[in-house]
């Protein structure tokens, strides 16, 4: 390494950098090392301000070349953390550099729960779910574009803490959250809300309903008003049950529940069984 970033810290020139470069990785998925060149990728102003010997610079990319797979939002923080910790041992040389790797590995599994919980299973369903109800309501592209714009303030929000912060933390904050079970609580949490603003957006996205009357004499009995007499939109809950049941127990594809959700509603709207 050069003598001259033997005391150099990273400037926020440098960390903005690494959050550009942290953008793509997923750039380069592959199914030997997942998302390693993206890492790599992301470590790259760091690499090159502190290493100038090639062979010093061609280990370190090495280092980061290893196998890394986690949320692509929230791997973030492994970056701002590896980040830290390549400077101090760049300019301290106080750690071990296999420890780098050691530590991107144990935050590997419990980011991947948090942000699949926490971003995928909560932020976008809830998101996706206004977006639609805006749709529903006329508003066209409104959906689209609060859609997009509030999923970017999530993704980009995260991933800017995560590399800002966990560059502030460094090491110190791998050991808070491993040893506070914050991560699990979390994800615990994030997973009670996702199922309640989830099931809360059933009546309004699944909807069923039977146009069968059945009239004798004066009266006259629909079908549809005697269920939603009962419940309204029971049929649309039943039919998610199904899906779910069907899904969870009988590992049904999704993919194919969707074909036989499209050929039942077709032949049931053309037989007059469904409206």
């Amino acid at each position: 390494m050069n003598a001259e970033h033997n005391n150099a810290k990273l400037t926020n020139r440098d960390l903005w950098k690494v959050f550009l470069h942290q953008l793509t990785i997923r750039g380069a998925n592959n199914y030997e090392r997942q998302q390693n060149a993206g890492f790599t990728e992301a470590m790259m102003p760091v690499i090159e301000k502190y290493h100038d010997d090639p062979d010093e610079k061609k280990e370190a990319y090495a280092r980061h070349m290893e196998y890394f797979l986690t949320n692509d939002i929230t791997s973030a923080i492994p970056v701002g953390v590896a980040a830290a910790m390549e400077e101090r041992y760049a300019t301290e040389g106080d750690i071990d550099a296999d420890s780098i790797n050691a530590v991107k590995t144990a935050l590997m599994g419990p980011l991947a729960g948090l942000g699949d919980s926490l971003l995928n299973g909560t932020a976008r369903p809830i998101l996706a779910g206004i977006a639609i109800s805006l749709i529903t309501a006329g508003l066209g592209w409104a959906g689209p574009i609060f859609f997009v714009i509030g999923m970017s303030i999530v993704s980009l929000g995260v991933r800017y803490l995560g590399v800002f912060q966990g560059y502030k933390q460094g090491v110190k904050f791998v050991e808070k959250i491993q040893s506070s079970g914050l991560i699990s609580r979390i994800s615990e949490l994030a997973a009670i809300a996702a199922y309640v603003i989830v099931g809360g957006f059933i009546p309004a996205l699944v909807v069923i309903s039977i146009p069968i009357v059945y009239q004798s004499g004066d009266t006259v009995l629909s079908i549809q008003e005697t269920l939603d007499g009962l419940m309204p939109g029971i049929l649309g809950m039943l039919y998610t049950g199904l899906m779910y049941f069907l899904i969870s127990k009988k590992k049904i594809s999704a993919i194919r529940l969707i074909l036989i959700t499209m050929i039942v509603g077709i032949v049931g709207a053309y037989c007059g069984i469904l409206g």
